[in-house]
């Protein structure tokens, strides 16, 4: 129990940060193939996730201050629009965290910004916790 639990944490994990990996499908399994456990499972998917999420604003945290560099990705234009935008919708829109490719670079933006980790944290657990709730609600219709 302990090696699946190891491996759904990585997973999740993974599947937070920028590295594409997913962590639903084991989720599902795990939790039909053993019931009882269930809510371990909830858990340990839902704190590696949002540790994954954490690592992403880390370097969102970091980033930040290399963006008057020639090498940075993004030029200054779509750090401003970037900026206006979370401004518009605030730290409200960390509740899209758990959406497929928008919500990884969302928590990167979120570290961009300067979200305080408080509030990153709740958010982010909150909405990575809630669409594993779901996951375990479809799989038990099966």
């Amino acid at each position: 129990m302990a090696s699946e639990s190891l491996a759904l944490f990585l997973a999740a994990f993974l599947a937070a940060t920028l590295v594409p990996a997913q962590s639903e499908l084991g989720l599902a399994v795990l939790a039909t193939r053993s019931p009882d456990k269930a809510w371990l499972f909830l858990a340990v998917a839902s704190l590696g996730n949002t540790l994954g999420s954490v690592v992403n604003w880390g370097l969102g945290q970091g980033l930040a201050r290399f963006q008057d560099r020639r090498w940075f990705p993004f030029k200054p234009s779509q750090i401003a629009a970037a900026r206006r935008r979370y401004a518009r919708f605030g730290y409200w829109s960390l509740l899209l965290s758990w959406v497929p490719v928008v919500g990884d670079p969302l928590t990167l933006i979120a570290g961009v910004m300067k979200e305080p980790l408080w509030r990153f944290l709740l958010l982010v657990a909150f909405a990575k916790t809630a669409r594993y709730v779901t996951v375990l609600w479809a799989a038990s219709l099966f």
